[in-house]
């Protein structure tokens, strides 16, 4: 099959009939349609919900031993890995290694498209052998047209290696047949307003599903305390007031008692919260903490 014939009949390079009068229509009556097809997009994700959990099962797992979840993706699919692995180290204190990119075309591709990039499997293959795989890590490619030669490549490598593999994207899963594939995540968003331009819905699905799979991966680590981001890291003074403001919503104190907390405690809220609710100096905090894994509850039961 050539490959005008393989792109043509994917679901993501579909004409949407309830937008082919786009270029007639008021501002606010393509705003109308943009927004109305978007509301599709977490029903499509919401259907995918039970495969998504697995693959957050298995990569805690991985994680919790010492694993690595690392996204491969090309143009804007590249750009959501970019983003939700440069969230992680601020919002869940984890070290850079832990959640990475690659996006085809390198640290330009972020910035300015390098849509040649995507068209060698034999790039995407080299940049996982420069990661060093081992069988804990979790490799996660994301391609909107479920094709994309990098990602494929990359994939096809990472299987080779025993990492575990899994291929996100927003075509339907009757279409995904890979056999190096140990998953798949499928939400299948129907055609964009704009033919073929994954920018938009496909994004957005990609957005979604990344953010719930690191969010719900750190739920489980213990990365959270209640609803709370616990091990956030203090690099801006934004950042320094949300820690005392965690402490005083964790705690029931007072600004100050935040303040003097927060310092106490080496400016680790976990610590800071236990150190409070069990009156405990820094160090007892700790060792309860490290009893519990890191999880606060865990920690305040013992």
């Amino acid at each position: 099959m050539s490959i005008f014939a393989e792109v043509s009949k994917l679901a993501t390079e579909q004409r949407n009939l309830a937008t082919t009068n786009l270029d007639e229509l008021s501002t606010l009556d393509v705003l109308q349609l943009i927004n109305d097809e978007d509301e599709k997009v977490a029903i499509a994700v919401r259907k995918e919900l039970p495969t998504i959990a697995e693959v957050v099962d298995e990569l805690v797992k991985r994680l919790s031993a010492g694993g690595r979840l690392i996204y491969v993706g090309a143009g804007t699919s590249g750009r959501m890995g970019v983003v939700d692995a440069a969230e992680c180290p601020p919002t869940f204190g984890t070290p850079p290694e832990m959640v990475q990119a690659i996006i085809a075309g390198g640290d330009r591709a972020v910035f300015q498209a390098q849509e040649g990039a995507e068209d060698r499997p034999e790039d995407g293959a080299a940049a996982i052998d420069a990661k060093k795989l081992s069988s804990k890590d979790m490799i996660i490619g994301i391609a909107a047209s479920k094709r994309t030669p990098f990602v494929l490549g990359a994939l096809e490598r990472a299987h080779a290696l025993q990492a575990y593999t899994v291929l996100l994207t927003t075509n339907p899963r009757s279409e995904v047949t890979f056999p190096f594939l140990n998953n798949a995540i499928c939400p299948v968003v129907g055609p964009e307003v704009l033919m073929g331009s994954t920018r938009m819905k496909s994004a957005l699905a990609q957005k979604m599903v990344l953010s719930m799979i690191t969010t719900t991966a750190m739920v489980k680590l213990g990365k959270v305390f209640e609803n709370m981001m616990v091990d956030l890291q203090q690099t801006n003074l934004k950042l320094v007031e949300r820690s005392k403001r965690i402490i005083m919503l964790a705690t029931n104190c007072d600004y100050d008692r935040a303040t003097e907390l927060l310092k106490e405690s080496g400016n680790h809220v976990k610590s800071a919260i236990v150190m409070q609710l069990r009156g405990l100096s820094k160090e007892g905090a700790s060792k309860l903490l490290a009893n519990a894994e890191g999880h606060v509850k865990r920690a305040l039961r013992l």
